[in-house]
């Protein structure tokens, strides 16, 4: 399975971007996939995660302002962010895990930039 991360870029406070992570190879294994991100000097946290049964969870700084969502027809997951904040500023990272009586995997895609302006 490859990752292939994109959508970032330069946007001014409050602006919106939708972030892409592309899957391909054998895509019929992924289960769950999760966003993370790391800021400059700071430790990779988790972002949002969606089941493959299509649950979603968030950490608390982004609820109500990022939505995890996928389109399993085109082994693409999303992360629409809204209103975003300087805090936001980060290397975004797509992360996909095998599903259940799979054998045991995990994928990560290259990172996009996302860089918001105050």
């Amino acid at each position: 399975v490859q990752l292939q991360a994109s959508g970032g870029g330069l946007v001014q406070a409050g602006g919106s971007l939708r972030l892409s992570c592309a899957a391909s190879g054998n895509t019929f294994s992924i289960g769950d996939i999760y966003w993370y991100r790391q800021a400059p000097g700071k430790q990779r946290e988790l972002v949002a995660t969606i089941t493959f049964g299509g649950s979603t969870g968030y950490v608390d700084s982004v609820k109500g302002r990022f939505t995890i969502s996928r389109d399993n027809a085109k082994n693409t997951v999303y992360l629409q962010m809204n209103s975003l904040k300087p805090a936001d500023t980060a290397v975004y990272y797509c992360n996909a895990r095998s599903r259940a009586f799979y054998p045991r995997a995990e994928y990560w895609g290259q990172g996009t930039l996302v860089t918001v302006s105050s």
